[in-house]
């Protein structure tokens, strides 16, 4: 009994003097009162997190709920974009398209790391041809868009849907990279070559070392260690936006709200400006200028000599023209932009019944997973530096309550099991078929609606066609000043979220 007595009396103790401690000295687990970042204590880390910084040419995109679809009357009867109540959450997008400067600087890339697959440059240049016209004289332009400098700061054209996600995939990979140099913990490495080219999937699997200049404190074993991910260093992937995140920063609805205290829009909007006309109605010297690149009428894509209505026959620069409330430039007209997803008519409809597809709706998932060895790890990257994917099988998925097929293109698309998209004998439309919104230079005022969207195969391309990337946002929804949720004080001090 007396060594019951001691040993409840000696646990008590250790009790009450976690709880001293923890009120002093360095920060503790809530859960266990143990330390954090002290390698007496374990080494156990929690990061002093800066929060998630602004990718090259990104602005943040406060998400929101909006009506996803067609503003205007369904002029082309369609009947492919019924309007429906959607949300969006926050994410990053590319205040500009890719410019032709840009995706040389891509093409530079890689030609001078790859030298051992030069099929790899030649997959991803443009197609220069898309400027050839059966009936038209813009020889010219093949030769000079894409490589002539007084085209550096024009949209990319003529790039497929695949090129624009390879792009992403590359752009990932150099902003992340940069940020690791800028930090101090790799040197620049400009001599890189083929698979020992930086990937940030691979140098968080320990299979890309680089030029390492100081790594990380390990507070484990009092060495030091390369970045991990939950470092919350690195940022995420750049991709295509989704077409509902696409549409939402297009028409950038925050600015119609009266006040920021108002959950409610004034008026809807047909383009990413108010009114119905393309042009600039407040009373300074910019009334009555066009606010965007497009085909006015027939045979009219600029206007007259000596007051060209939008200056511009072909694309425009990424920076010309209004911006939108967001600060995007050109979401609508200049050029047409990809988005992430496949294309389906009846997509709105079957999302209208769907309670669960009503945030960040998308058509195009293909799951996939790391290929592992036997121990669990990453198999050896590929000769590109890439690690290597596999796409899920549905019979791993058809026990899985969240989802039951690896592709899910085809979920709920409005069609009967037995209704097949033969291309080029029942329909245009096939799993390749991608979303591309905007309108361009050579559309009518129609097309430059959000709302309004279009398709082409993902291995074409076209003159009239760029991209823009996005990102995903992690954290607080309208910043890093924003942890998230709704906070409530009560004679300055923090209550329980709950009436009283």
């Amino acid at each position: 009994m007396r060594n019951l007595i001691n040993s409840l009396s000696l646990l008590a103790f250790i009790a009450i003097a976690l709880v001293s401690c923890s009120k002093g000295g360095g920060e503790r687990s809530s859960a266990t009162g143990w330390k954090y970042n002290d390698p007496e204590w374990g080494g156990f880390e929690k990061k002093a997190y800066e929060g998630q910084i602004d990718g090259p040419n990104l602005v943040l995109i406060e998400g929101g709920t909006y009506a996803m679809g067609l503003t205007q009357q369904d002029v082309t009867f369609e009947y492919n974009n019924v309007p429906r109540r959607v949300t969006v959450s926050s994410f990053y997008m590319d205040e500009t398209e890719v410019s032709n400067i840009n995706y040389r600087e891509y093409l530079h890339w890689l030609r001078n790391k790859y030298v051992s697959y030069p099929e790899i440059y030649r997959k991803a240049l443009p197609d220069t041809l898309v400027w050839r016209e059966e009936l038209a004289y813009n020889e010219p332009m093949v030769e000079t868009y894409l490589r002539h400098p007084s085209y550096d700061d024009y949209p990319v054209v003529g790039v497929n849907w695949n090129q624009a996600n390879d792009y992403s995939k590359w752009r990932s990979n150099r902003a992340n990279e940069m940020i690791l140099i800028e930090r101090g913990i790799l040197n620049p490495s400009p001599d890189q070559k083929d698979s020992d080219t930086y990937d940030s999937k691979a140098y968080l699997s320990g299979q890309y070392q680089g030029n390492v200049k100081k790594n990380l404190p390990d507070l484990a074993t009092g060495g030091e260690r390369p970045v991990k991910f939950d470092d919350g260093i690195l940022l995420p992937e750049y991709r295509l936006p989704t077409e509902a995140e696409w549409e939402y920063a297009a028409l950038a609805l925050q600015a119609n709200q009266p006040t920021s205290e108002d959950e409610v829009y004034t008026e809807r909007r047909f383009y990413p400006w108010n009114g119905n006309t393309a042009r600039y109605k407040k009373r300074t010297d910019s009334q009555g200028r066009i606010l965007a690149n497009f085909k006015r009428g027939r045979g009219d894509y600029m206007g007259v000599a000596g007051n060209l209505n939008d200056n511009a026959s072909f694309p425009g620069p990424v920076r010309a023209y209004l911006p939108n409330d967001f600060g995007l430039y050109n979401m609508a007209g200049n050029v047409s932009e990809w988005t992430a997803d496949t294309y389906r008519p009846m997509t709105s409809m079957t999302l209208n019944d769907a309670e669960n597809h009503d945030l960040n709706p998308f058509r195009g998932n293909q799951f996939q997973e790391l290929v592992l060895d036997e121990e669990g790890k990453p198999i050896e990257k590929d000769s590109m530096g890439y690690l290597k994917y596999r796409y899920i099988e549905d019979e791993e998925a058809k026990d899985r309550e969240n989802y039951k097929r690896g592709d899910v293109r085809n979920h709920e698309d409005g069609d009967a099991d037995y209704v097949k998209y033969l291309y080029g004998e029942s329909s245009l439309v096939n799993d390749k078929s991608k979303v591309y919104k905007g309108g361009s230079w050579g559309d009518r005022l129609f097309w430059l609606s959000p709302g309004a969207r279009r398709y082409k195969d993902e291995d074409k391309s076209d003159r009239t066609i760029g991209f823009r990337c996005a990102m995903g946002r992690v954290g607080g929804a309208a910043g890093n000043e924003d942890v998230g949720g709704n906070k409530f004080k009560e004679g300055g001090k923090s209550v329980p979220r709950r009436y009283k």
